[in-house]
């Protein structure tokens, strides 16, 4: 059955969906599937993906990182979600009332995405967390706070820094307390502190702004802006190692380990807060980039490059597919229709 879904994969390239693929599916915490087709890169030259292939994750950073850290520091008692952002950090009045409950969840009211970048840029690097900050908290607010939904960079963006002040430590620091504690070594926010080749790096757009097709760096313009990471964007990774943290997330769900997380607090992020999502996870609503087969009581997440995870609580499944779609250029959205049949044609072949 593995050829059905190498040959759906294939022709993913085929159509030009992406131009390659790196697919890790699992039941019950065994890896049963593992492909990789296609290219890592097309410009200058093709060079075929691995399945060791490092991708830019986009906003998997969100759960992967952001998520997790926040998963942390409350089970430590360092943050409380329904902590009010003004005990920590300095807002204005119609800002007062955003909880960390309600960043996570995109609940916040602020704005989805804004080109901070092209000011940014202006700028030098140490002051530009300092100033998109101050730039977030004088947006005005699309609802009231906790009154609505809408997915926000400005949300992940804010909290990342809401974490650090509390923390006092940057996120890449806390990130990798986690990463280490599980043996990762292909996982890492903004630039890898040991040594990779190019190669070894999914390539992503030929950027109009860098005027290069961005490779081994953050695509996201605002991530880049701001050092290589942020709350939102930064996340790099493996197919392999995403693997292992999901089922890590749903070995510690279970109460099967509880070295990382308590299951109280895994249960509570993943639980659904509104009508979409959970504390820094996607749930599958409406058509569902996850397919037909996932039950309503799943988890996951979407990047902007190409890349997704979604997780079945009740039936145990697992699928990472990390993909370069906007290689090498954003405008290719075919990935939206392809999500659903390859997630359906793995549920298939791991359920019947």
């Amino acid at each position: 059955m593995n050829l059905d879904i190498k040959e759906l994969l294939l022709k993913g390239v085929k159509e030009g969906v992406y131009p390659g693929a790196v697919l890790v599916a699992g039941l019950s915490g065994r890896p049963l599937i593992r492909l990789a087709v296609g290219y890592l890169s097309k410009i200058p030259v093709s060079i075929p993906i691995k399945r060791e292939t490092i991708f830019d994750l986009a906003s998997l950073t969100k759960p992967f990182a952001t998520s997790l850290i926040a998963m942390k520091l409350v089970e430590k008692g360092i943050l409380d979600l329904d902590m009010p952002i003004s005990k920590i950090i300095f807002t204005p009045q119609d800002k007062k009332n955003i909880s960390i409950r309600m960043l996570l969840s995109h609940s916040s009211g602020l704005p989805d995405w804004r080109p901070y970048y092209l000011r940014l840029s202006e700028f030098p690097l140490s002051v530009r967390k300092k100033l998109v900050i101050e730039w977030i908290l004088r947006e005005e607010l699309v609802f009231p706070s906790g009154k609505g939904e809408l997915y926000s960079d400005l949300g992940f963006m804010l909290l990342a820094y809401v974490i650090e002040k509390i923390s006092e430590r940057n996120l890449k620091e806390l990130s990798k307390d986690i990463y280490n504690h599980l043996g990762l070594t292909q996982t890492f926010l903004g630039y890898p502190e040991r040594k990779f080749h190019l190669q070894d790096f999914a390539a992503t757009e030929l950027c109009s702004w860098r005027k290069r097709v961005i490779q081994a760096e953050v695509h996201d313009e605002n991530a880049f802006a701001l050092g290589g990471y942020s709350g939102h964007s930064g996340l790099f990774s493996t197919a392999d190692e995403l693997f292992v943290i999901s089922n890590i997330l749903l070995e510690h769900y279970y109460g099967e380990r509880n070295d990382l997380f308590k299951k109280d607090i895994i249960r509570e992020f993943f639980k659904k807060q509104n009508s979409r999502w959970a504390l820094g996870w996607d749930t599958p609503t409406g058509k569902s980039s996850a397919g037909t087969l996932f039950s309503r009581n799943s988890v996951g997440h979407l990047g902007f490059t190409g890349t997704s995870v979604w997780i079945d609580l009740d039936k145990e499944i697992i699928v990472i597919l990390l993909t370069n779609r906007v290689h090498p250029n954003r405008k290719n959205s075919k990935i939206r229709d392809f999500r659903p049949l390859i997630h359906d044609q793995v549920a298939k072949t791991m359920l019947f």
